[in-house]
């Protein structure tokens, strides 16, 4: 009998600790951690260049930690409003709150405890500056663009990705406890870069979207025409890039960097439309990726070129 309420107690112990550990992950999930990763991807080479050097570690850590809960709320705002449409789509039924992991009352809690945390923690380690542009990007995610534009127009993405363009002012703020036009120059040079990132996905998802009247510019736009907007703001992007060569007396790194990442984010877009204008099967998330690819290593060159003498 003590070895049946024993085994009992065992198999109850591990489904409570399988039960946390997949409460915990639904949690996570909810921070949209991969989205997380290229927001503070461009933060942290910001304050390199802010301080004209290797900043204060504790400083980054801080700064870090506070974007993560600042991006995680704003993430996690958008699940509990989106909840609706998330069931319908593909690439989005397996959500927590579609699932049923995480409960709309749990994740409206939990989004306001990271955006609170967020706030205060910025403001107690780094300054007033940061972790105010941190309240507004959390702000400008959720009600501009979820709530406000996203279902509205097919412009949503251009003026609600406005949101991912904050984190760069804030790692400058950080720094410097004000904002320069190095910031800024950067801040458009990820507004400009978000559509030509974002509507490749929206070709890709294209039924997804119109399954649930969300009218991304894959949706209302034909494939042609998607592709040429994304080579308009790659342009865009690309002349951004080297605007702040001049604007922050940049060097050889970032130079070479802009010129040739860019001119390879360019060609990319030049072939997706290619392909489009000629009715063949496209491969939006080539660029997509690329789109990816592009914003890391220009930002690993604005981390590196402060650092060297030439």
């Amino acid at each position: 009998m003590k070895e049946a309420v024993s085994i009992a107690t065992t198999i109850e112990s591990v489904a409570a600790e399988r039960s946390l550990k997949r409460t915990i992950k639904a949690y996570v999930e909810l921070t949209k951690p991969r989205v997380l990763e290229l927001l503070l991807v461009s933060t942290v080479p910001v304050m390199f260049l802010a301080q004209h050097g290797l900043p204060n570690l504790w400083l980054v850590a801080a700064t870090v930690i506070g974007g993560s809960l600042s991006a995680g709320s704003a993430a996690s705002f958008n699940m509990y409003i989106d909840r609706d449409i998330d069931a319908h789509m593909h690439r989005t039924e397996k959500r927590p709150l579609v699932t049923g992991e995480v409960s709309p009352r749990g994740a409206l809690v939990f989004s306001w405890v990271l955006a609170v945390a967020s706030t205060v923690w910025l403001w107690l380690t780094t300054n007033w500056v940061a972790a105010v542009l941190s309240a507004a990007a959390i702000f400008f995610y959720v009600v501009i663009y979820t709530m406000i534009l996203k279902r509205r127009t097919e412009q949503n993405i251009i003026w609600g990705g406005i949101a991912g363009c904050f984190p760069v002012l804030i790692g400058w703020a950080a720094v410097t406890g004000s904002l320069d036009w190095p910031a800024f120059v950067l801040f458009v040079l990820v507004f400009l870069w978000t559509p030509a990132h974002y509507w490749p996905l929206s070709m890709k998802y294209k039924d997804d979207y119109d399954d649930v009247d969300v009218p991304m510019l894959g949706v209302t736009r034909s494939a042609s025409q998607v592709g040429l907007q994304i080579i308009l703001y790659a342009w865009a992007t690309l002349a951004c890039s080297l605007l702040l060569i001049p604007v922050a007396g940049m060097g050889l790194v970032y130079t070479v960097s802009a010129l040739v990442f860019g001119g390879w984010f360019v060609y990319e877009s030049h072939r997706l439309y290619a392909q489009a204008v000629k009715g063949a099967s496209a491969k939006p998330m080539r660029v997509f990726h690329a789109s990816i690819t592009y914003l890391t290593l220009i930002f690993v060159a604005v981390a590196i070129d402060p650092l060297l003498p030439f």
